[in-house]
């Protein structure tokens, strides 16, 4: 089993901070230097860590407009390097997501790393997004993953963000064909962008359609709203509203953070 199975078969919810990557080499938006970019994963790391979270999650989030699979080698080195200066500060857990969808490059990173996780945003099936039509290759990540020896986790997205399926499937078929014929370990359920809240409805149908397998709320987790997904989600990925002004581009804010921690020592019974 790996991090997010075992604690959710001890019946434990968690939650992961996002570490948004500002533009990185090669991006349109690179400012030409590495060295903010690792004192911002360090700094906003060191805050999420702080208030609790359970991991981190590291992705190159500045690095618009995306490539829609395979990234470029200075993308892959200097994620590598982020996520490196990221393992430094001990989280439980490591993830890693290369968007769009370039998953072997991120299982390269988490064997370089240690990383327990990594994200597919289109793990199987096929999806119109705004990089053009992106499939799902479920059987090389599988393959990668067990190529290169790796207990690492694969956290797959059901209806990704800024994304619609290509054909009408309901949303326990694609939850269902992700984790038992994909073979994803845990599954991702998010709003329709970045830091929109998702349905609550939704999140539940996906955790009955495949009861077996931890479902992680992906986006638009707040302080205020996180009573609303608490039941469902066995855990939580938190960025946006983190974020000093609600800006998933700028840093982590720690009163933002401190302020989530509270609300989840109470919902959790520790506080």
């Amino acid at each position: 089993m790996g991090f997010a199975a075992d604690l959710f078969s001890a019946g434990k919810k968690f939650w992961i901070g996002m570490v948004h990557l500002p533009p990185l080499p090669g991006s349109p938006g690179y400012r030409g230097s590495m060295k903010e970019i690792l004192r911002s994963v360090r700094c906003d790391g060191e805050i999420l860590l702080q208030a609790g979270a359970a991991g981190l999650m590291i992705e190159n989030f500045g690095d618009t407009p995306f490539f829609p699979d395979a990234v470029p080698p200075e993308t892959v080195a200097a994620l590598a390097v982020a996520a490196a200066e990221a393992a430094k500060l001990s989280p439980p857990a490591l993830g890693i997501n290369v968007l769009r969808n370039d998953a072997p490059a991120a299982l390269g990173i988490a064997a370089a790393v240690g990383a327990r996780f990594i994200r597919c945003n289109v793990h199987t099936g096929a999806a119109v997004t705004d990089q053009g039509i992106i499939s799902g290759r479920a059987a090389w990540t599988a393959r990668k993953r067990s190529e290169l020896g790796l207990r690492v986790e694969i956290w797959a997205d059901v209806l990704v963000k800024h994304a619609a399926p290509l054909v009408e499937v309901s949303p326990e078929e694609i939850a269902r064909d992700t984790a038992r014929r994909g073979r994803a370990d845990v599954l991702v359920v998010s709003g329709a962008a970045t830091g929109r809240p998702l349905s609550p409805e939704l999140l539940e149908r996906v955790g009955k359609a495949v009861p077996e397998c931890p479902v992680v709320a992906g986006s638009g987790i707040s302080a205020g709203n996180l009573k609303d997904y608490f039941g469902p989600a066995a855990g939580f990925i938190v960025g946006t509203s983190l974020k000093r002004g609600g800006r998933t581009t700028a840093p982590v804010s720690r009163r933002r953070a401190d302020g989530f921690a509270r609300a989840w020592e109470k919902l959790a019974g520790r506080g």
